[in-house]
């Protein structure tokens, strides 16, 4: 079993660096790709489980089958905005000539007992002036507008999507970091006792019953008694 770490943000510094993927999350045959990093004025968003947004007059790109949707399309001046990034549930929006896209909503699940929505996109940014995009339902941060705020980071353990970075002439932001992923086990109590081996950061809860193990970090093995 891993659970996958979120991608690095994009870095603005001349000539600066794309944003990376996330990297997957495993358990035994079962894999879900990490999330696509988002693009620059020189490259497309990234294929992943949700695609990543795009930047300046950039494609966003695309998701998985049966994983995450495409990331936006960025737009031109005069606030050159990128578009959000793709989430599980929607598609990233796209940017218009002054507002970052939204990164597309993520999906809702009760495995853990309650509903909770994970892998939510990452919201486009912008220049001064103009409006960032918001983060998908999910834990998908926001984009920034300017060098006065940064983007939000995506939420751990929910794959959300990092947020944007603007464009600002003084001091660009980079993009901010991705969310890291979950591995969540739900099985029947009677059924036996769970080990959380070596190398992974775990717990476990009940909801009726079921025993639920939530994997938050790391890569090892479980086992039943």
């Amino acid at each position: 079993m891993t659970v996958g770490g979120g991608g690095a943000g994009g870095t603005s510094t001349s000539p600066g660096t794309t944003a990376t993927n996330g990297s997957n999350s495993v358990f035994s045959t079962i894999t879900s790709t990490g999330g696509g990093g988002g693009g620059n004025d020189t490259t497309n968003g990234a294929t992943g489980g949700s695609g990543g947004g795009a930047g300046y007059l950039k494609t966003g790109g695309t998701g998985t089958a049966n994983q995450g949707y495409a990331g936006g399309n960025g737009n031109g001046g005069p606030k050159f905005p990128g578009g959000g990034g793709g989430g599980a549930g929607a598609v990233g929006g796209n940017a218009t000539t002054t507002n970052g896209g939204n990164g597309g909503n993520g999906v809702a699940t009760s495995i853990s007992g309650s509903s909770v929505t994970y892998a939510g996109g990452g919201g486009g940014g912008t220049e001064g002036g103009g409006t960032a995009g918001t983060g998908g339902t999910g834990g998908g941060g926001a984009g920034n507008t300017d060098n006065s705020t940064n983007p939000v980071a995506g939420t751990a353990n929910t794959g959300g999507g990092g947020g944007g970075g603007g464009i600002s002439a003084a001091n660009p932001p980079n993009g901010a970091q991705g969310g890291s992923g979950v591995v969540i086990l739900r099985y029947l109590t009677t059924a036996g006792t769970i080990t959380i081996g070596s190398g992974l950061t775990g717990s476990t809860s009940t909801s009726g019953s079921y025993t639920i193990a939530t994997i938050t970090a790391g890569t090892g093995n479980v086992s039943w008694s």
